[in-house]
């Protein structure tokens, strides 16, 4: 039985469950919504669908938090912005060139390698340089591209370096914004984005928008030690969950 948007029963509820515990996760510790939601909807969507639903959940969850961008995020997170810009439609080309077997098992690939990314000691409050920052806005875009995830080089670094958890989520979800928004535009510029994708992200909107919100309210009763612990712990949950799958 076809459902809203023409998504059965069963898709639309294993798409409310994942943005519900994605989106609480994303409230908490800035990440987390492309990471763990695309692997699960493309097991009941098409890549490029799972993709680009959370590019469009992602652009409305953005859209409300603008003030807190504009008050903490850092400066380089505009710089990367805007590679992420550049870099999004080769990667979204290639997803939709990829047969969906091989393309679900690179995304899973990708939620894995950005645990292992954040294992280093944490790093001096210092920017990086130009190359550093330069090689996150790349592979970022590439990444938003052909897997929706545009963390696994984000979240390392700001999340590896020694400032404080407001600047760190600020700067994280203003480059995921952008990132959202240029998926989309890809996806519309080389004709994969089908508009009742975005009758499907409406329609989880509103759980996304309740996660988001009770995982707020935890971000502010936390430390910085305690939410840099739960940021470890959120992209190990991930990488456990995408191993498992590659094993399968």
């Amino acid at each position: 039985m076809e459902l809203i948007a023409g998504y059965t029963a069963l898709q639309i509820g294993v798409a409310l469950g994942a943005a519900l515990v994605a989106a609480f996760i994303r409230g908490l510790a800035g990440f987390g919504l492309a990471i763990l939601i695309v692997p699960v909807l493309a097991l009941a969507l098409t890549p490029v669908e799972a993709v680009l639903v959370t590019n469009f959940v992602a652009l409305f969850l953005g859209l409300l938090e603008l003030q807190m961008m504009r008050q903490h995020a850092e400066r380089s997170a505009l710089t990367i912005g805007l590679l992420v810009l550049l870099t999004t439609a080769p990667g979204l080309i290639l997803l939709a060139a990829t047969p969906p077997d091989l393309a679900r098992l690179l995304i899973a690939m990708v939620a894995l390698s950005a645990f292992g990314a954040v294992l280093f000691p944490v790093r001096p409050e210092t920017v990086p340089g130009p190359v550093a920052t330069g090689a996150v806005g790349v592979t970022s875009g590439l990444l938003t591209g052909f897997a929706g995830m545009p963390g696994p080089p984000v979240v390392p670094y700001y999340v590896g370096r020694a400032i404080p958890r407001q600047v760190a989520k600020a700067s994280m979800v203003t480059i995921f914004t952008v990132a959202a928004f240029a998926g989309l535009a890809a996806g519309l510029a080389i004709g994969v984005l089908e508009w009742r994708l975005l009758g499907l992200a409406l329609l989880l909107f509103p759980t996304v928008l309740l996660g988001n919100w009770l995982g707020s309210l935890a971000f502010g009763r936390v430390s910085d030690a305690v939410w840099r612990g739960f940021t470890g712990i959120v992209l190990a949950a991930a990488a456990i969950a995408a191993l498992v799958k590659l094993l399968q």
